[in-house]
Formats: C-alpha cells, structure tokens, sequence
C-alpha cells in the first residue's frame, strides 16, 4: 500500500499552502517615523474613484450620484473628502432673500444676490427703514407743517360753525329751538324766543302746534342735509389732507432710496421691490407715527399691531454665504421633511395659527444650491414624504414649499405660498445594494434621477501597491487616533488578518473599519502590558479576545461533541459512514462544525431517499446536488439499464434546515462505501460539491470547515492521520489559523486538495479507487471501490430480474 502513501502525500498541501503572509522587510521597523498627517487615501477603488470623478464632473441634470457598498468601506470617508475638496475649487453660489410682496403678500418673492451681498442688502433696507421713521416724523414737525395744518383745519372749522349758523338762524325763523350735545342733536317749539316745554305745548291752539310740528320736521330736514355736507366735507378734508402728508412724505424720504437705486442699479428685481416698498411706504406713513399721535385720528390704518405690520418692511435672509469659501456642502443625516425642504413657523395668535414670510426658514435643498447634499439612503426612505417631494425638486428643478400633512388637517393650512427656488445641487445618496436595487427596481424615475452609481468593493487585489497604502493607512489611524505605533511584525499581521477576512490569498478586504477595530484593541492590550509598541503578539491577543467574545455558540456545540451528545467520530474506519463539513453563523461569528452523514443502500427502485427533504429540512441547492448525485450513478454503473437502486441518506442528529451543494461530494463518497462495503477513515472531514463527471467543485467557508474539523481533534488528541479534504480550487482562499498551520507543519494534521471525486475516495478508503478520469471502462480493476461498488450493483439488478420472473 506505498503507493497509497504517496499518493496521499502528493495531493498534501504543505504549510507554506496554508496562508500568505507578508515580506516584513518591504516595511519600516516602525509606523512612527513621522508625526505629519495627510488625508486618508483611497484603497483599492479605483472604480468607484472614476465613478465619483465622473459623477460630481458632469453639469447636466439627472447625474446625481448613488453610492452603493457595505458599511466600513471607507464610502462615507473618500465622499465627504473627495466633495469637500471638489467644492473648494467651485465658485461660492448666490445669496438669496424673501422679500414682502406689497401687491399680493400671500406670495412674497425671492431676490438674488452675490455671494455676501445677501446681508449687505438686508443692513441697507433695515438702515432705510430707521431713516425713514426718523425723516417721516421729522416732516411731521415742522413749523410749515404744522400752520399748513391749522389753516385746513380752522378752515373746515370755520365751514362748518358757518353751516350750524345758519341752521340755528333757519330755525329760530321757524321759532324752532336746536339744542346741540354729546348726546346728540335735539329740536323744541318755541313761544317768545323761549322753548316751550311739553305740557305748554299741549295747551297750544290745534292750528298752532300743527304749525309748530311741520317747522320742527323742516328744521330736522335741513340739519341732516347740513350733517351730510359737514361729512362731505370732513372727508374731502381727510383725503386732502392724506394726499398733503403723502406728498410731505414723498418729499421726505425721496432722498433716501436714490442711492439704493444707485447701488442696485444692476439688479433689477431690487429696483422693482423699492419701487414698491417706496409706494407702500407713502401710502401707510401713519405706521410711522407714536401710539399717541393725533394724526392717526385723520388716517386710515392697516390692521393689527403696529409691530407686525413693520414686518412688511424687513427682508428675510434666507441663503446667506456671506463667510463661504468655495460651494457649500452638507451631510444631513437626519434628512427630514422639513429638514431637506425647509418650513414655514407658525405662531398661535388668539386661539389662531399665524405666519409671515420671516417665519420661512430653508432646507438643506436651499443652503446647499449650487453645491453638494449628501444623504443616506437609509435614513431618507425612513421620512415619509421626504423622497417623492426629492424627486419632484429634482424633476421640476425647483424647491417649493410644501405641507404633506396638511390635506390631512395635521397642520395649520395658510394661504402663503413662498416663490420657489431654482434648484441647481448635486446629490450625493448612500445606500445598500439592496436598496439601490429596490428602487431600480419599483421607481422607474430613479434611475433617471440618479444616473451615475458609484459602487464600493469590499476586496481589493493583494499587491505591493494596495499592501503599501495599507501600511501607510495603519500608521495614518495611530497618529490621528494617538496610538501606540505599530512595529512592522504587527502589521504584516494586520495585513494577513485582512486576506483572512475575505477568505483570499492574493486579496485583502477594504472594510478599514474592522482593521481599525482590531488596531484599537491591539492598542488596549499593548497599554496594559506597559509597551511603548504595539508588536505581533498583541495582535494576536486582540484577535483571540475577539474570537473568544463572540464565541459562545461554536463553543457549545464543540462540548457536545465532545461529550457524545452530538456523534462525531474522529478516528477508525466506518462503511456508510462520514465526516462532513458546514458552516453556521450567529449574529457576529461564523464557524464550522462537522456533521455525520450515514447512508444505507439497497435493492430497488426509489432511487436516493433524502431523508431531510422527506422531513421538510432540506433546501433547493441541496436537493439539487443530490439529484447530481443519481446521474453521477446511473452514468457509472448503470449507462444502459435502469439503475436498480434505492438508498436513504442523511444528516444525522440534524434538525434544522440544510442547503447549499457543499457536502454532495461528501454524500457520494457515503454512498460509494455504502455501495462497495469498504469503509471511510472516519479522522478525515470532507467538504467540496461535485458535477455529474465527479468533478470536485469549490465551496464558500473552506478556513472555518477546516478548523472547526481541527478543534475537536485536537481536543481529543491529534493522531497524525486526521484531516480535511477540500476543493483544489479552494486553496488560494486558505487564511488558517496559526495554530492548524503549527498541526500541520508537524505532520498531526493534514489537508488535502483534490479535484475528482476518486482522488478523495482513495485518500478516504485507502484503496485504489479504479477510475480513471476521463477514461471510460467496462469494467473496474478487482480490489477498487469502482469495481465493487459495479459488482453491488450487478447483484442488485440480478436481483430485481430475479423478482420479475
């Protein structure tokens, strides 16, 4: 049996085969050789750097950017870098302003301005309207005023004491007595110049009083005749005097707008609101006045407090970029409504919800026009509303104020509707692949909006470039977070704990925030050992103690396999019997376990009976490598005749569901034994799917399979004859464990690589297997695993003809 030895030893992989591991001479001894900090630089995304570039580089609308990875890739990082810096070099976008709208104050407008002249307009107009007070009362309280007032006013006076003269003379002629008061206008009768009292008038002559009592009605007449002209003419005298103090008012504050116009001679939104803001301001000057001036007495006044119609007179800054250097950028992280939109306050006011345009207040959308709004996608599609009103502002290129509750009577409704915005921003979404793909999926505007993804790998290739900038990003993350330095044995094992991480030899993953975490704790135990440098050996306690955190659940299962409550054998030979591997993952760790697989074959025509589907336990990939494993069969053994075979198989003390086609190379090599009647050295676990030619095929978790076989022969004690067989095309995927690699190298443990389903048989059996790949035979060499599994079923079929006849 030497040439089963050597055969074993020709497909054992060597220790060497087993990881990478770095060249440590390619490394300063230390990461500390300087304190200066750069910017962190990307690692191994390429594609998503020219994505980005290509992305924030184009104008035109519709090429927002979706930035699509798992979390710790750096996505967020190299973004808000690589925006930041592309905003500097950009010019710093308009100021905008709400301003009152004298001719419908429900829709105040907007006025744009450079970039800080936003606020120099709002000090011009808040500078004007003090000028204006001061200028308008000033003209209120001139000599010339104040004897152009008299002189109206002594001649309405004079007008109307003439007109009650001549009422009184009209009546005394009538021998009718007026009587004027506060409380009104009263008439009576008179006899010899004296009013006649009630009871001297009834005791008047019929003729007499009758004649009394038709002077008395003409007299009334003639007074509201008179009372309507005094009216008339009080009125001619207020509006005459409105238009006299309008026009001192005109005259008044004239001077002071020249120079605005002047100013903003360029703008002409601006002239336009002056003009009208002067008009408005001549035709409301009584706001002007004190509380307790008499002149309010002859003037129409708006309605409500003087205070709030001064409003009218403000300007709202809306977008102020006044201390901005470069286009603005913002990461709204919590992207609300009203956070992305803006809002619109309200102010209970006598039971009433009240508003203005100075209770406008802007979105990220409005501050950053012109620039970059950052969001994630997550946080985003958690806002109701928020994404169909980002999609119409996209579409419409315009950011409008809106209420989405208050068709639904949650908010205050109001007739105000604000000018919208010109909208010209970049969007820069966050998200997941699945959320990326959901919404290609369901929102055919999405990709229209969002035309450019920017997609961030989680491995990169392992060469001296990408391993250089890893040693630099180590060295980088101490100093800035104030770590011990790093000696180059300490991260050479970095660097391989990366490969491990994404389980390739030539690969090393860009999820920098589990490298970072693992720097951290290797920092912690290098403190508490009173080390001045972080060495190799606190790394590898930071990966044990991190292991050993989340390890509750692999270590379970390995006490109950130790104990015997779950059936494993780890050494002599069994027919019908084998190791498997699997792999199962908690909420943090992922491990692998192994699981016995028996089978039993017999005469008939059922086929393979897979016990687990019988039981509902068995999932589509596994059904489908055991459907794999009948045309292997019927191709081997029975090409011209019915295959005369009925076999049950399964996964003992299993009890939950099993899929994936990882264990139909293991399942074949059962029921070959099962067949044949040799049996399996039960110290070697197998992994590996298999096609229906008995290819070897790769599998996922090939480290974790290998060393969860490993630890329960070690804790039963390593013989030198136990192992794993794998895929051949799995061993660019080792990243094992030092302490596999040190079993391996002392020839306790082996690993195997094989790529045909006879190559493992053979190394399980220790018997020639007598096929030859790509050799067809009639018949199998005598002794082989071939030739009596065809002799099993040669008997069977005999039999089955047997029970026919």
């Amino acid at each position: 049996m030497n040439w089963i030895s050597e055969y074993r030893t020709s497909r054992k992989l060597t220790a060497d085969q087993l990881t990478a591991s770095c060249d440590l001479s390619q490394f300063p001894e230390v990461t500390n050789d300087s304190d200066e900090v750069h910017e962190k630089e990307m690692i191994g995304q390429e594609r998503a750097e020219k994505a980005m570039a290509f992305g924030l580089g184009v104008k035109q609308s519709g090429y927002n950017l979706f930035v699509v990875g798992p979390s710790g890739t750096g996505r967020v990082t190299y973004t808000l870098q690589t925006v930041h810096r592309l905003a500097k070099e950009r010019p710093v976008p308009n100021d905008w302003c709400y301003v009152y709208n004298f001719e419908d104050p429900d829709q105040p407008f907007m006025i744009t301005f450079p970039p800080g002249n936003g606020l120099g307009f709002k000090k011009d107009m808040e500078v004007l309207l003090l000028d204006i007070e001061r200028e308008i009362r000033s003209a209120f309280t001139t000599e010339e005023f104040e004897q152009e007032k008299r002189k109206r006013i002594e001649s309405f006076k004079s007008e109307v004491d003439k007109a009650w003269r001549s009422i009184d003379q009209f009546a005394s002629d009538k021998q009718i007595y007026v009587e004027r008061s506060p409380e009104g206008i009263h008439t009576y009768p008179m006899k010899n110049g004296k009013p006649l009292t009630n009871d001297a008038f009834l005791e008047l002559p019929e003729d007499e009083r009758q004649r009394l009592l038709e002077a008395d009605q003409e007299v009334e007449d003639q007074i509201q005749e008179t009372v309507s002209e005094i009216r008339k003419t009080e009125e001619e005298l207020r509006k005459a005097m409105h238009t006299f103090m309008q026009s001192i008012v005109s005259y008044a504050i004239e001077g002071l707008f020249r120079p605005l116009r002047e100013k903003y001679q360029d703008r002409q939104r601006v002239l336009q609101y002056l003009d009208a803001y002067f008009d408005d301001v001549v035709e409301h000057f009584s706001l002007f006045f004190p509380e307790h001036d008499q002149q309010e007495q002859l003037v129409t006044q708006l309605g409500g407090p003087k205070e709030k119609q001064f409003l009218r007179f403000t300007v709202n800054l809306f977008v102020n970029h006044k201390e901005r250097s470069g286009a603005p950028v913002i990461y709204e992280t919590n992207p609300t409504f009203d956070n992305l939109f803006g809002r619109i306050e309200y102010q209970g006011q006598i039971g009433n919800m009240t508003t203005d345009f100075t209770k406008i207040k802007p979105g990220a959308l409005h501050q950053t026009n012109g620039g970059y709004l950052i969001l994630q996608a997550n946080e985003l599609f958690s806002n109701p509303h928020a994404w169909g009103a980002l999609k119409r502002a996209l579409q419409a290129r315009k950011v409008r104020f809106e209420h989405p509750n208050e068709n639904r009577g949650m908010l205050p409704t109001t007739g105000m509707k604000p000018q919208a915005m010109p909208l010209d921003v970049k969007i820069i979404i966050i998200g997941s692949y699945m959320i990326y793909d959901i919404l290609s999926t369901i929102d055919e505007d999405f990709v229209k909006l969002f035309s450019v993804k920017v997609e961030f790998d989680t491995v990169m290739e392992r060469d001296a470039d990408n391993t250089m900038k890893l040693f630099s990003f180590i060295r980088q993350y101490a100093i800035e977070e104030r770590l011990q330095p790093f000696h180059r044995e300490a991260v050479a094992k970095v660097i391989d704990y990366s490969s491990r991480m994404v389980n390739e030899q030539n690969k090393l993953t860009t999820r920098f925030q589990d490298i970072t975490g693992i720097l951290v704790e290797a920092n912690y135990y290098a403190v508490q050992a009173g080390d001045d440098i972080v060495g190799k050996s606190h790394i590898h306690t930071a990966l044990e103690e991190k292991e050993l955190r989340v390890s509750h659940i692999p270590e379970r299962y390995r006490e109950m396999i130790k104990s015997g409550r779950i059936m494993i054998d780890s050494d002599g030979y069994r027919i019908g019997q084998i190791n498997g591997l699997a792999v199962l993952g908690s909420r943090d760790s992922v491990f692998g376990i192994p699981a016995k697989i028996t089978a039993q074959t017999f005469a008939g025509k059922q086929g393979i009976i897979n016990i687990e589907r019988e039981a509902s336990l068995s999932g589509q990939f596994h059904e489908k490598g055991m459907l794999i494993l009948t045309g292997f069969l019927s191709g081997q053994f029975a090409r011209n005749r019915p295959i005369p075979l009925s076999a049950s198989i399964t996964f003992e003390q299993s009890y939950s569901l099993i899929d994936g086609d990882s264990a139909s190379s293991t399942e074949l090599y059962v029921l070959l034994s099962s067949l044949s009647g040799c049996p399996i050295n039960q110290g070697i676990a197998v992994t590996g799917s298999v096609n229906q030619w008995g290819e070897i095929q790769p599998i996922g978790g090939v480290n974790e399979k290998i060393e969860g076989f490993f630890h329960i022969c070690r804790e039963r004690g390593l013989t030198g004859s136990q192992g794993v067989i794998i895929p051949m095309q799995n061993i660019g995927q080792l990243m094992l464990h030092d302490d596999v690699i040190n079993a391996v190298s002392k020839g306790d443990f082996s690993i195997w690589a094989i790529e045909h389903i006879a190559e493992g048989l053979e190394i399980l059996m220790g018997i020639p297997s007598g096929f030859t790949p790509g050799v067809e035979a009639e018949s199998y060499p005598d002794g082989s695993v071939f030739q009596k599994a065809q002799k099993r079923f040669d008997d069977m079929y005999e039999a089955m003809n047997e029970e026919k006849d």
